[in-house]
């Protein structure tokens, strides 16, 4: 008999890969069990539906990304170290993504944008935290005299975070990792000129 935590787990797991790789319309509940070895019933019994499920995967990939980006910001000594972090560990995305198929969360907000109100609410959630993220280091960077004053926060929070998510999708568009190293380049040139 297996371990319902273990199962649980499997079926995140499994299902996330094929959310992000395959779609979420495009995955059925069929590839999921196949996939994993496991019946509906497993399934059904874990999540209340298809949906349900995939909140669940979107959440759990979110979780990942969440925890390795905030582990270089929480090391790094200021706000200039620390916004480095944040754009050197994308500028590796394109060979050390933790995540097959791409980013999930470009890949969810692109399915979603007015099929499913539901994904679409936790996408934006999840855009929501990471913008305020940004802006709390661009904030305490600013408060302690390493970033000029003058920066509107909330902007530049949003100029970073979308200069990156648009270059990945330039990325797997092209099977080419330059627009995003070019992006990179950029926000890390243009962070010079934000420093005191």
């Amino acid at each position: 008999m297996r371990n319902p935590e273990h199962t649980r787990q499997l079926i995140i797991e499994t299902a996330s890969i094929l959310f992000n790789t395959k779609g979420y319309k495009a995955t059925s509940i069929s590839d999921i069990t196949r996939s994993a070895g496991i019946t509906k019933g497993a399934i059904y019994k874990h999540f209340k539906d298809k949906s349900d499920l995939e909140k669940e995967c979107l959440q759990s990939m979110t979780r990942v990304l969440f925890s390795n980006v905030s582990e270089g910001i929480r090391k790094a000594p200021d706000a200039e170290k620390k916004i480095l972090s944040l754009l050197n560990y994308f500028a590796q995305y394109g060979v050390k993504s933790p995540f097959k198929g791409g980013c999930p969360l470009m890949n969810a907000a692109v399915e979603v944008d007015d099929s499913d109100p539901g994904l679409k609410k936790v996408v934006s959630n999840i855009f929501v935290m990471l913008h305020q993220g940004i802006s709390k280091v661009i904030e305490n960077g600013v408060l302690r005299g390493q970033l000029k004053a003058d920066i509107d926060v909330s902007e530049y929070a949003t100029l970073i975070y979308s200069s990156i998510e648009g270059a990945i999708m330039m990325m797997k568009a092209t099977d080419d990792d330059k627009h995003l190293q070019y992006v990179i380049t950029f926000l890390k040139r243009d962070l010079k000129n934000k420093l005191v």
